[in-house]
């Protein structure tokens, strides 16, 4: 059973590993530190998806306050699954969290950015009813 939580610091090697995947390598150096900085700052959110005790995904959030609109604005700016545990749901679990922690922080529309290169990436985010905003 897939568990969705907060990471501890010992998460930081899965996490930094699922990051290289995902196209951004060099983390090693720093990402203890950057886990312990989303997980202590009041306006972001990391979690990790477990499976079997192995972090298998990762999504991190940023709540921004808006001046000018009555809700606020939730950002993903990673969202990173294992190769092996891709479409098996688990980026979908992740999502749904986020949706959850956006709403209960007064959300009213959550953004991210997508290099277009990730095709697969793109299928994921229409199949959750994203949709893609020219800038």
């Amino acid at each position: 059973m897939i568990e969705i939580k907060a990471p501890s610091l010992a998460d930081a090697p899965a996490i930094s590993a699922l990051l290289d995947a995902l196209g951004c390598p060099g983390t090693e150096a720093f990402i203890e530190r950057r886990v312990a900085q989303l997980m202590a700052h009041p306006d972001a959110s990391l979690l990790v998806a477990v499976d079997d005790g192995e972090v298998i995904g990762v999504i991190s959030l940023h709540f921004i306050p808006q001046l000018a609109l009555s809700g606020d604005i939730c950002r993903i700016s990673y969202l990173c699954v294992s190769t092996q545990a891709c479409s098996q749901g688990v980026g979908a679990q992740l999502e749904e969290r986020a949706v959850s922690l956006a709403r209960q922080r007064g959300c009213d529309r959550i953004e991210l950015h997508c290099h277009e290169r990730r095709t697969d990436a793109h299928r994921f985010y229409y199949r959750q009813h994203y949709v893609e905003i020219p800038i």
